[in-house]
């Protein structure tokens, strides 16, 4: 509230989306300014539609909308679907945009707090941003008007070449598409002896933006027509959305979740030889190589709430390695709790090692300690996302935990079963063994 209340002039658009709208509102700093996605979701019959707010003058409503149109593209992109704007409103305060008629979304299924667009790619190129911008509008009206749809996923890759390199292009990707319905359609018109690549620009490009006289047209009345722009939606989709992934390089999250090292933050607190010895597969001679990474202070949360008392200032401390992996603990400022995690530094990933960490025997335990840690291990298996984080560093999250042969517990829920067991183990401790003289 205290950032809200501490601008002067709010832009706030609705929006119609595809992908799964988070139900709490989301702050998001998106190449340096700042964005609130509202929450959608139901209150008791009246439905809370889904916006997006950016601070705002109202001299450059303009130029904020802009911002937005932009962000959008990159969200929707991302996410794999789609969010547009619908509608504007501008307050000295925020100000909730609200019109069920026109705004939509489907709401995230994965929880309250599962709701995650980090490291979306920041685009700087201005074809490239063009691009983006036609692919929003090409899947906002996929379902909705099939030749418009295709008319703006052409425009995707028109936009980016003179008409004789679109051609060249066009022709070397058809081959290289490996969407399922793309390449049975493809094969379909081959079969029949079209020429895929003009057939794609007379009968769809053309045929959708001009109505001549006795030319070529989609007849919005005819079956056809309809028919057969529909099937082609589906070659000159895959075609745009292979430009942007390949030729401009923007990622997608899958994309991103399969190629984004979560290491890479780390190893500027390393040694060249350890991160090479690592990133081939092989281990460090002794944990100084590890340089600043032994010994560090990290704070370990669950994303995106904020540390818990006892893992606000842990001690990182290396345990063992070998074939490209180091194993780590994280000891607590009163040593009280440990976490164990594993480096994957020849993968790029960080895995929580639960069976491995817990409260220490023969240190007294306080109920901050069994609350810690009692919600840690219980969100993780929920899929909680760990995420560490060492001063002067970005953070490195963990890789989901995926349960097996496990009964999963609401958090809360265990916190308050162990708390409960706890407070009665202190009021009825175990009897002291009596020595019984022979």
């Amino acid at each position: 509230m205290a950032k809200v209340q501490g601008r002067f002039g709010w832009l706030t658009v609705g929006v119609a989306s595809s992908i799964a709208w988070p139900e709490d509102d989301v702050w998001v700093n998106y190449d340096g300014v700042e964005y609130v996605l509202h929450g959608a979701r139901h209150e008791g019959k009246h439905a809370i539609a889904p916006c997006i707010s950016t601070p705002s003058d109202q001299n450059h409503v303009d130029e904020a909308l802009s911002r937005l149109y932009r962000l959008t593209s990159v969200l929707g992109f991302y996410k794999r679907g789609y969010v547009d704007i619908t509608g504007m409103t501008w307050g000295t305060n925020m100000i909730r945009y609200a019109n069920p008629r026109d705004t939509f979304t489907t709401p995230l299924q994965g929880g309250k707090r599962s709701f995650s667009c980090n490291h979306m790619p920041v685009i700087e190129d201005d074809q490239v941003r063009k691009a983006l911008a036609f692919l929003r509008e090409g899947r906002r009206l996929e379902r909705v008007h099939e030749p418009y749809s295709f008319l703006s996923f052409f425009k995707v890759i028109e936009s980016q070449f003179e008409p004789k390199a679109r051609v060249a292009w066009v022709e070397k990707n058809l081959d290289l598409v490996t969407a399922e319905r793309a390449v049975k359609r493809i094969n379909e018109l081959r079969g029949q002896g079209v020429n895929v690549n003009q057939h794609l620009f007379e009968s769809g490009r053309c045929a959708v933006a001009h109505a001549n006289v006795g030319g070529n047209i989609v007849d919005p009345d005819i079956p056809a027509d309809r028919k057969r722009i529909g099937a082609d939606l589906d070659v000159i989709a895959a075609l745009a959305i292979r430009y942007i992934k390949v030729d401009a390089g923007v990622p997608d999250e899958m994309d991103l979740y399969n190629t984004r090292d979560r290491v890479a933050p780390w190893q500027a607190l390393m040694t060249p030889g350890a991160i090479a010895a690592l990133k081939a597969g092989g281990h460090v001679e002794n944990a100084e190589e590890l340089g600043k990474l032994e010994g560090a202070t990290v704070s370990v949360r669950l994303w995106p709430d904020p540390p818990a008392k006892q893992f606000e200032a842990m001690t990182l401390l290396p345990m063992e390695s070998g074939d490209g992996v180091v194993k780590f603990m994280t000891l607590s400022a009163r040593g009280t709790i440990v976490l164990a995690f594993a480096m994957d530094v020849a993968k790029g990933r960080v895995h929580t090692l639960l069976n491995e960490g817990g409260m220490r025997a023969g240190v007294e335990i306080a109920e901050q300690d069994v609350e810690d840690y009692t919600r840690y291990f219980h969100s993780v298996v929920c899929n909680r996302i760990v995420e560490l984080t060492i001063d002067g560093a970005e953070p490195v999250d963990c890789e989901v935990v995926i349960p097996v042969n496990i009964i999963l517990r609401a958090p809360e829920e265990a916190v308050t079963q162990a708390l409960e067991q706890f407070r009665r183990s202190k009021q009825h401790p175990p009897a002291e063994p009596q020595n019984v003289k022979g």
